[in-house]
């Protein structure tokens, strides 16, 4: 993603320079937006407290003197019932088959959860080479870190186990220099200034999502889907409208809340962060509408853009 006119150039490498996919891979919840976000130095990835804010492949490149390291953040591994979760994790095991490395991440707090050992097991089954990430080191005495080396060296042959705090940035620049070695010698892909290839309607609809689930609560976030219906760009503004689709007419009802409030606290949050990050001017229209029952629906899913 960027918001210059002129294509950025690939660079010329020098000899012995590498370049390769790796996907972040893991359960739900345990901090992979929060990483790449933290390598990149840019936000390109929704985060939240909630499980399954990911639901898309989002890739990001990170550009060094000698490697482009290209990310693919992917939506947790679970067991998935319904369709969009099923969507959700057959996204996440694509980008898994598609990468040189796989970074497999578990919690240091809550370390191999059946989730966990499910992730392992699906990753192992693709022979791709494993770096073991133990992330949120900050919730945990060093002490304690050790043990847990020792015990998932036994589980699996990770190539590095690298213990991270995403957080706070801590062990990112030694990840990065274990990282290299293990990519193919190859020219770079993308060009040195590219971070992202998302689309800003793409990355609009996604800020727009988070603050749903960092102010709505219980079924409601993983019950909603943001799709721009209008983008309309002058030199001054940029308007844009949307819809978020909920499963149900309660639902709806908590969207918008009391006196709209709900709705426009939304769309104010919103429309702060895309103002700031696209520098322009926004007019931001927020409607609400149900799509009874879309998340267990295959051609319901599809159409909220998730294909």
């Amino acid at each position: 993603m960027k918001r210059e006119k002129e294509p950025g150039k690939i660079i010329e490498p020098l000899p012995g320079y590498r370049c390769g996919y790796i996907t972040i891979a893991g359960r739900p919840n345990v901090g992979k937006s929060t990483l790449l976000n933290q390598i990149l130095g840019q936000k390109i990835a929704i985060i939240s407290p909630k499980p399954n804010t990911t639901r898309n492949r989002i890739l990001g490149v990170k550009t060094l003197s000698n490697a482009q390291l290209i990310f693919l953040d992917t939506p947790g591994i679970h067991q998935a019932k319904k369709e969009l979760n099923r969507y959700m994790v057959q996204e996440a095991l694509k980008s898994a088959r598609e990468a040189d490395l796989i970074y497999l991440m578990i919690e240091a707090n809550q370390p191999w959860q059946d989730e966990d050992l499910f992730t392992l097991k699906q990753l192992q089954a693709l022979k791709i080479p494993l770096i073991l990430l133990i992330n949120k080191i900050d919730l945990v005495k060093k002490s304690e870190l050790l043990p847990m080396i020792d015990y998932s060296q036994k589980l699996a042959d990770f190539r590095e186990i690298i213990p991270i705090s995403a957080l706070y940035a801590d062990g990112i620049e030694p990840l990065l220099k274990a990282t290299v070695p293990y990519l193919p010698e190859s020219p770079p892909l993308f060009p040195e200034d590219m971070f992202t290839d998302q689309a800003e309607r793409f990355w609009v609809s996604e800020i727009i999502r988070e603050k749903l689930f960092h102010l709505t609560h219980q079924e409601v976030p993983y019950s909603t889907a943001v799709v721009i219906e209008e983008w309309k760009e002058s030199p001054s503004l940029l308007r844009i409208r949307a819809i978020i689709f909920v499963e149900r007419k309660s639902q709806k009802g908590i969207v918008i809340g009391e006196k709209g409030r709900m709705i426009k606290k939304i769309g104010t949050l919103a429309r702060e962060e895309i103002e700031l990050f696209l520098k322009t001017k926004v007019y931001l229209e927020l409607r609400v509408k149900v799509s009874k029952n879309w998340t267990k629906d295959p051609l319901a899913v599809r159409r909220m853009g998730y294909r």
